[in-house]
């Protein structure tokens, strides 16, 4: 499969894996936000997304990040209605 070398398709793959482990691990990520825990309570999932990603797209699109915007975005931001010490 040849690398992803188009941001919005590099974004998309991102948000993707983001949203997977949204879905799959409901549970770890509310006792994340609630503990101010979140990236250590998902290590491993994110890795292993990071990992993938990171296989799937071209350096220079790896390198802005966009995987990490996809976590805060889908992981953090939807979660804004728990009680948390983040805000």
């Amino acid at each position: 499969m040849p690398l992803i070398t188009i941001e919005e398709a590099a974004r998309r793959l991102a948000r993707a894996i983001a949203s997977d482990l949204n879905l799959y691990n409901e549970e770890k990520i509310v006792r994340g936000i609630e503990k101010d825990s979140l990236f250590e309570e998902l290590v491993e999932e994110i890795e292993e997304g990071r990992a993938l990603y990171k296989s799937r797209v071209a350096e220079e699109l790896y390198s802005r990040n966009l995987y990490d915007r996809a976590l805060v975005d889908i992981l953090v931001k939807s979660k804004g209605h728990l009680k948390s010490r983040l805000w």
